[in-house]
């Protein structure tokens, strides 16, 4: 039965586990990537990380500490001296796990894990990325306004227009009277002219 699991055993007991994971820890601060399963990734991630955040402090203590978990005197130096550095300004997160397929012979899901510091071409391609904008939706509100202040203002002309076109309408309807008396004079000249016609007939 699973009762009380909190992680995974790897198949190990812990003695076999512990010697794993800490072969593996060294190996990746050695080379900075390994290849390896996905659930030993997501376990060897929980082991190593805590190991970098104490070389962010060097001090006589903490390379006692992390030297008990690793039993390797090159991956001490090499932790504390130059991957402390690398990782001094990054409050954690300090691997990247890269899933690759499935391993052939046993169709095991493998992967590479990895130093985020330590991959140039990521860390190239995420200050492209920096350079450019990001869209955010208060931005979007804060444009909205800022665009509708403007046409805010050019509709106020307009309403201007709008005033001026009562007076426009009384100048025509003052014009109108005149137009109806020139009209005036010639609807009796069309009437008497359909009564000549109708006594001529």
């Amino acid at each position: 039965m699973r009762h009380g699991k909190k992680f995974n055993h790897l198949g190990r007991t812990a003695s076999h586990r512990a010697a794993l994971l800490s072969n593996m820890a060294s190996s990746l601060i050695l080379h900075k990537r390994i290849q390896t399963t996905v659930a030993k990734a997501k376990e060897l991630r929980k082991y190593v990380e805590p190991m970098i955040t104490k070389s962010k402090t060097d001090s006589t203590n903490n390379r006692r500490v992390v030297f008990s978990y690793l039993q390797n005197k090159d991956a001490i130096k090499e932790l504390f001296s130059i991957v402390s550095e690398k990782v001094a300004n990054r409050p954690g997160g300090y691997t990247r796990i890269i899933k690759l397929g499935n391993r052939l012979g046993d169709n095991a899901e493998i992967c590479f894990i990895e130093l985020v510091d330590f991959n140039e071409t990521m860390l190239a391609a995420s200050a492209e990325k920096a350079g450019k904008t990001r869209r955010s939706r208060r931005g979007g509100a804060a444009k909205a306004t800022e665009a509708a202040a403007p046409v805010a203002a050019a509709e106020a002309p307009s309403a201007e227009v709008v005033e001026e076109a009562p007076a426009a309408e009384v100048v025509a309807e003052e014009a109108a009277p005149e137009v109806a008396e020139e009209a005036a004079p010639e609807a009796p000249a069309t009437e008497e002219s359909t009564e000549e016609k109708g006594e001529d007939a």
